[in-house]
């Protein structure tokens, strides 16, 4: 039998605000879209439509950078007011060059700046975006009320475009991961020649992420969320599952 993952970009989903209900946003999307939820379904969602639901959203002008901000901004020729934020969200700091500070934040992300972005935040610019809390708990309160709602439990993605050590670009990442699992340990099945797998362990989550970000675009498509139909998966992992140990980091 062929395999096929089909993507379709729901659009039309306004600009998300604070409060916002995400469960009726999705679905009132998917009706537009001439569609609706099925058994084995996966909806990711760009991060940046959850955090404005969850009012993550700093005007920058409500912000005191400390000293230190204030030093590493200098650094990194970057505003210290943000820098202020990235060190509140931050627990170990990484990497400052000119143009980048690259971060482990409170969540257990290693990305640059801690997530924060001022792109389609807010048309003055003077307001930037921070990550969820946790997105994993963000995902799984966006299932259950999908559920609620549908007597349907999609698998949800919460994804955000993040930099790869010894990469250009960024790519979709999964940053917060219900209903399905993040990462697929294949070692033990058989190969093509019927010989087990050693070492295959699969991104699963990060996989989704990348295709689906193809879909929703990084600048002004206006489309924060795909639903993802016919890909194979099981379990209820979390995205702090694709987290390397430090035990096993080769490169800090």
């Amino acid at each position: 039998m062929a395999r096929a993952l089909s993507l379709l970009g729901l659009e039309g989903m306004g600009e998300v605000g604070e409060g916002d209900d995400l469960a009726a946003l999705l679905l009132t999307a998917l009706a537009r879209a001439q569609t609706t939820l099925r058994a084995g379904d996966a909806l990711v969602l760009a991060q940046k439509i959850v955090s404005k639901s969850e009012g993550r959203a700093v005007r920058l002008e409500s912000v005191s950078p400390s000293p230190e901000a204030r030093h590493l901004a200098a650094q990194a020729g970057k505003d210290a007011r943000v820098m202020e934020l990235v060190l509140r969200e931050t627990q170990a700091l990484l990497r400052v060059r000119p143009g980048v500070v690259v971060v482990e934040d409170v969540r257990g992300l290693v990305l640059a700046n801690a997530g924060i972005d001022a792109s389609n935040v807010s048309p003055a610019g003077d307001t930037v975006l921070l990550l969820p809390l946790d997105p994993d708990a963000s995902a799984r309160r966006l299932r259950a009320a999908l559920a609620r709602a549908t007597g349907i439990a999609p698998a949800v993605l919460i994804i955000d475009s993040i930099g790869r050590a010894w990469r250009q670009g960024t790519v979709g990442t999964a940053i917060g991961v219900a209903g399905m699992e993040a990462l697929q340990d294949l070692r033990g099945h058989p190969d093509m020649f019927g010989r087990p797998l050693q070492t295959s362990e699969l991104g699963l989550a990060d996989e989704l992420a990348a295709a689906a970000s193809l879909v929703m675009g990084q600048a002004d498509e206006r489309c924060p969320a795909v639903l993802a139909r016919g890909l194979a998966f099981a379990g209820d992992g979390t995205a702090r599952d694709l987290l390397r140990p430090k035990a096993q980091d080769m490169f800090r």
